[in-house]
């Protein structure tokens, strides 16, 4: 495995950093904390630049909420000046990362998502039916409180693996380590989320080369493998029950992982997939909904139901949920609606 030494100086640049806040205010210029960081660009930027360089930088302490949408997530959100930095650090490190990254990982990648993520399963569900002509299974899995649950010291080792700069390693566990639980990362960071695809890089290469295991998908910790033989199928899920024990020190959730025939339709990226077609799920559904009722009670503009329903649109025009989509379309061009345009 190639190794990378020297790095520090690259991610402290004042060139990266300047490229990070860019990155970090994308979509939220407007915000009361990004203006006060921006009255004083230069030297906020030049003060981090400085905590870098000299290693007195400390992270502030995370500001936690709880976000039900549906779900109840903790999420745990860092403040603006961090968030530059811990772009500055995926800027240098990502790609050094991503291209070891199986083909098949769909989760927070350039060029990849769910839509992506979707677009695989349908080849991998014709493959290995035979074109829809044979039955097949699917070995649907979803790690338990995956987040939570991540052991942050097996993390550095595996990272230690590829990056041998001592000060940028310091850096990512100064990082880790600004999180009020024993083991786990927070959700909300921009880290959090690429070293949830470094943790689970290592399932990855255990399932594609040492089970060999032809039809994966992963999409963060969710991940399908298809195959004709229903018992193959158990044999490798005990496989990676022990692996994801003794490696990683994970477990998968019980009641949602499973071995199923794909006739009865797969949960996966956000839709329900059959053989012949695939349906939004039930919670997607709810959710847009949900939104509508919100704009009725007067608790939504106008121009944000607008801007949901046409990501919902690029989102559904994939499912076969035809009837649905003209309905909530036509709510946009409904009379009674258009008094809150403004």
């Amino acid at each position: 495995m190639k190794t990378y030494n020297n790095l520090y100086e690259k991610i402290i640049s004042l060139k990266n950093l300047i490229f990070a806040w860019k990155k970090a205010r994308r979509g939220k210029t407007k915000r009361d904390y990004i203006i006060d960081f921006e009255k004083n660009i230069a030297y906020n930027l030049k003060i981090l630049y400085d905590e870098l360089k000299n290693q007195t930088y400390a992270p502030k302490p995370l500001k936690t909420f709880i976000l039900r949408d549906p779900k109840t997530r903790r999420i745990s959100k860092s403040t603006f000046r961090d968030r530059i930095i811990h772009h500055a650090l995926c800027n240098i490190i990502e790609p050094l990362f991503d291209k070891k990254f199986i083909y098949d990982s769909y989760a927070n990648r350039k060029g990849k998502g769910t839509l992506f993520a979707l677009k695989r399963f349908n080849i991998f569900k014709r493959k290995v039916t035979n074109n829809l002509q044979i039955e097949a299974f699917c070995l649907k899995a979803d790690i338990k409180h995956y987040f939570q649950e991540v052991d942050r010291t097996i993390l550095l080792e595996i990272i230690r693996k590829k990056i041998k700069c001592e000060n940028t390693l310091s850096l990512i566990k100064l990082i880790l380590e600004n999180f009020d639980e024993i083991k786990g990362m927070p959700l909300g960071n921009l880290t959090s989320q690429f070293f949830a695809n470094v943790y689970l890089n290592e399932l990855d290469y255990f399932v594609k080369h040492t089970l060999r295991a032809k039809y994966y998908i992963r999409y963060v910790d969710d991940f399908i493998i298809l195959h004709n033989s229903e018992q193959q199928l158990k044999i490798w899920k005990n496989e990676i029950v022990k692996f994801l024990k003794e490696k990683l020190n994970l477990e998968l959730h019980k009641q949602k992982s499973r071995i199923i025939s794909l006739s009865r339709g797969i949960d996966f990226v956000g839709f329900r997939i059959f053989y012949p077609h695939l349906l939004l799920r039930k919670r997607n559904i709810h959710n847009i909904k949900k939104k509508i009722e919100l704009f009725n009670k007067e608790e939504l503009s106008y121009n944000k139901l607008f801007e949901i329903i046409q990501g919902w649109n690029a989102y559904s025009k994939w499912s076969n949920n035809y009837k649905l989509s003209k309905t909530i379309n036509s709510l946009l061009n409904n009379p009674s609606l258009k008094i809150l345009k403004t």
